[in-house]
């Protein structure tokens, strides 16, 4: 029974390291594609945005990406299933481009806040000077 039980195992053991995909030829880098994926992000978030300034400029999002990375769509697809046939590597690139999202937000709104505290400080210095030529013109 106990010689069963090992065959068994090992057949599992055996059947789990299978390929699922094989690894294509012209692989993208884990890298690249981190910042390939991070590039279609953003210029969806901008599409999804304002659709009229892609349209205007005739910009296409994934013709500017394949000719920004030099790639095709076979190379990326097939990257992509490559990589996402491999859990824990797929996980990693996403974590990454989420890293780089959250990065980017952070560095956005501290620029922004940095800007709202400028205009106010303007907008205050205005104010007082408005306020100093009103009290001269009264005497």
């Amino acid at each position: 029974m106990v010689k069963y039980l090992l065959a068994l195992f090992l057949l599992f053991l055996v059947a789990c390291n299978e390929e699922v995909v094989k690894k294509p030829n012209n692989l993208i880098p884990q890298e690249e594609m981190v910042s390939i994926l991070y590039d279609i992000s953003l210029l969806n978030a901008g599409r999804s945005i304002n659709q009229n300034i892609l349209n205007e400029y005739e910009i296409e999002p994934m013709g500017y990406i394949y000719k920004k990375y030099a790639i095709d769509s076979l190379q990326l697809v097939t990257s992509d299933a490559f990589y996402a046939s491999l859990p824990t590597v797929y996980e990693t690139i996403y974590t990454e481009v989420k890293v780089k999202l959250e990065s980017e937000e952070e560095f956005l709104k501290a620029k922004q806040e940095e800007a709202t505290e400028k205009a106010a400080e303007k907008a205050k210095e205005l104010l007082k000077a408005k306020s100093i030529k009103s009290k001269d013109s009264l005497l």
